[in-house]
């Protein structure tokens, strides 16, 4: 599977994969990143596209010292499921 990409320009984290894109959008908030909204197009939806998606874009944020604002469902589901980033919550 693709490298998920930090597309900071856009406020993404992006991963592309047979020519659609998924994309996870934050916001930066001082020492916060906000995450709005999670979008996996259905042609590569069960793949796990998303949960490749949100683990990069966590990882990304612990490294940077980031507290993490889970305004997105899967974003919340995704920490809820995997205690390890609970950590990161705000």
């Amino acid at each position: 599977m693709n490298k998920v990409h930090d597309n900071r320009a856009e406020q993404e984290f992006e991963l592309d994969l047979d020519g659609h894109r998924a994309v996870a959008a934050y916001q930066r908030e001082g020492d916060r990143i906000v995450f709005t909204h999670t979008l996996v197009p259905p042609e590569i939806e069960g793949r796990g596209v998303g949960s490749k998606l949100i683990r990069a874009a966590l990882d990304s944020a612990r490294d940077q010292g980031l507290k993490v604002i889970a305004q997105c469902r899967f974003v919340a589901a995704y920490i809820d499921k995997h205690p390890e980033y609970r950590d990161l919550l705000a």
